[in-house]
């Protein structure tokens, strides 16, 4: 568990993952890392606690495959960028003969 710096606090308020300033009463709020669902987890015995744990353990790895996803497509784009720019030279260079 780590707690939020005010400029990540602004951020999920601008992304509407907190509703508002006011909402967190004048205090950064604490998020957890994917480790540290596991470990509280094994703390919290309530079914609806296992439940919630391993929903959030879920949700964390569809971020992952999300991000390795997009990455995957990141890189495809900048080598279709990149094989743009060579052509855009070439027809450059064939307009100037």
């Amino acid at each position: 568990m780590f707690q939020l710096t005010k400029q990540e606090a602004e951020y999920m308020v601008s992304q509407n993952a907190i509703p508002s300033k006011q909402a967190l009463g004048g205090f950064l709020p604490y998020a957890f890392t994917e480790h540290g669902v596991m470990r509280l987890s094994n703390v919290l015995k309530s079914e609806r606690a296992i439940k919630m744990s391993i929903r959030i353990i879920e949700i964390f790895v569809k971020l992952r495959e999300l991000l390795l996803l997009h990455k995957d497509v990141s890189l495809l784009v900048e080598q279709v960028e990149r094989k743009l720019l060579k052509q855009d030279e070439k027809i450059e260079l064939l307009f100037t003969y």
